[in-house]
């Protein structure tokens, strides 16, 4: 079951960061479905690990894992730059992320954290409730 409630998760994630990348610049790709799913699953098990640091210190460690994770993913699927380009950004590095969108990730792994909250205990009384 455990498996299950993950890739739930895991979908939600994926579906969402598709759906912010479809709001803010119109269309997406395949392989920011695979990021969403990650980096929702990292930020939720980091409210798990770290329930104690305070919610805005969680927020700039889920904005990191964000960016760690757009960067490890651009530099798989990124090389020749059809997916996203930062090269024009300033700060940026290697083009593939840039300190501008890792700001914005600071409010969206907050919503992230209270999302997988949500959800979590959610799933947990839908697959785990005694017959």
């Amino acid at each position: 079951m455990v498996f299950w409630k993950h890739t739930v998760l895991f979908c939600v994630g994926g579906c969402a960061y598709v759906g912010l990348e479809l709001l803010w610049r119109g269309y997406s790709h395949v392989s920011m479905f695979a990021a969403g799913g990650v980096c929702f699953l990292l930020i939720g098990q980091l409210g798990k690990v770290q329930p104690a640091l305070p919610w805005p210190i969680r927020a700039l460690i889920g904005a990191g894992i964000i960016t760690m994770v757009e960067l490890a993913t651009g530099l798989l699927v990124n090389r020749q730059y059809q997916v996203w380009d930062y090269r024009d950004r300033p700060g940026n590095f290697l083009g593939q992320i840039c300190p501008t969108f890792s700001l914005l990730w600071i409010p969206v792994s907050m919503l992230a954290m209270a999302l997988y909250a949500w959800l979590d205990g959610r799933l947990d009384r839908i697959l785990f409730r005694a017959p």
